[in-house]
């Protein structure tokens, strides 16, 4: 039986095209470079692929987030001794969003990150990074107390009329979810606390009270959401991919939880 050919900087566009990505489009991926196949060049050819597609007017966004940059309390898998903690809080280096690498976001956001004249915004936690015109709009304000609010990069892209591209990964993955759960009445808060690089190089600990983010109901809640058939499904690879209006998902998902949590006692 013959073996398929290796997806290229071309199939893949021409993939993403059929899918519904067009030109000038701001699209948030979050994506699984293993669920595309084999890709001749790798995670750049993907990267290549998204940009021609989007073309010079379009831009491109990803998280590039750092959850091991939080406080060692919290720790569970693993944990780490009490008496570490402090050692950790005053002599980690500090998030900076030039030197900071992303963790667990995959190789595909990791590249776009790398991309020459990509931008990414300053949270210790949850940074983004986009690479296009509106590059500014998109990471330029991201609050510290406001992680994935209307005051971080997810509100920017609901502001801009931007897409959610899910490449080969569920709605477990769908930060956009997240803007979602601060839009809701009373959600939960807590302290979070991270290092942050200072101007003289050192790491500084900083604390801040913010939304305790849940994605249990994620998964659920976008199928539910694609029940509705405002999701576009289609393959880009070997992947399965989702493209939805982030407007669209989003009020959907205030109005699902602010029903669905309540009943569920997970909110008030």
């Amino acid at each position: 039986m013959d073996q398929p050919l290796p997806q290229t900087t071309q199939s893949l566009a021409a993939d993403l095209h059929a899918l519904g990505v067009a030109a000038g489009d701001i699209v948030l991926l979050h994506s699984s470079m293993k669920s595309i196949g084999f890709v001749a060049g790798g995670p750049q050819a993907v990267v290549q692929a998204l940009l021609d597609v989007l073309g010079p007017e379009g831009t491109l966004v990803v998280p590039t987030h750092t959850p091991a940059n939080t406080d060692p309390a919290g720790w569970r898998n693993p944990p780490v001794p009490e008496t570490w903690w402090p050692v950790i809080r005053e002599q980690a280096p500090g998030f900076d969003p030039s030197r900071t690498p992303s963790q667990w976001m995959g190789v595909i956001a990791e590249s776009v990150r790398n991309w020459p004249d990509t931008l990414r915004s300053d949270h210790p936690h949850v940074s983004f990074a986009a690479h296009g015109p509106h590059a500014v709009d998109i990471i330029g304000r991201h609050q510290l107390d406001d992680a994935l609010g209307d005051h971080s990069p997810l509100g920017a892209v609901y502001r801009l009329d931007g897409k959610v591209l899910l490449l080969g990964c569920g709605h477990g993955s769908n930060t956009s979810l997240h803007l979602a759960e601060y839009r809701q009445a009373s959600p939960p808060r807590a302290l979070a606390g991270a290092s942050v690089r200072q101007p003289d190089g050192a790491g500084q600990w900083t604390t801040w009270t913010d939304v305790v983010p849940d994605t249990d109901d994620f998964e659920r809640l976008g199928a539910d959401f694609e029940a509705t058939g405002a999701a576009m499904i289609g393959k880009v690879g070997c992947a399965t991919a989702r493209l939805m209006s982030q407007r669209a998902l989003v009020d959907f998902a205030t109005d699902w939880m602010a029903a669905h949590r309540v009943a569920a006692g997970q909110a008030p």
